[in-house]
């Protein structure tokens, strides 16, 4: 394997660039590209400098969250998470917890 930075090679790399993109793209993507190299540059020197102290502190204490402080009655919850046959009366869990009205199990619906 050769070079690939042989004036032939680039001269070749340049015109498939310039037949796949148009002459009017190719700048924008220089461009585009130039200017996120310097971002990514600007970014790694950010990250290797030392985080500058906070100047200004809290003074107030944050309010705590508000938290409901009733119990869901059992009954409420039980319905939510399990499902009955209209037909048979078996219960299926729903694990979703949405209200279901009217709810045949399949092997009833088979029967029908």
């Amino acid at each position: 394997m050769g070079d690939l930075f042989q004036p032939t090679h680039l001269l070749v790399i340049a015109i498939i660039l310039l037949v796949l993109f148009g002459a009017r793209r190719l700048p924008e993507l220089g461009k585009g590209l130039g200017e996120g190299l310097k971002g990514f540059k600007e970014g790694l020197k950010g990250i290797s400098d030392s985080p500058a102290p906070p100047t200004v502190q809290q003074t107030v204490a944050p309010a705590p969250p508000i938290i409901s402080t009733q119990p869901q009655p059992a009954a409420a919850q039980s319905e939510m998470s399990f499902v009955t046959c209209a037909r048979c009366g078996t219960r299926f869990e729903n694990p979703h917890g949405f209200p279901v009205a009217g709810f045949v199990c399949r092997s009833c619906q088979g029967r029908a």
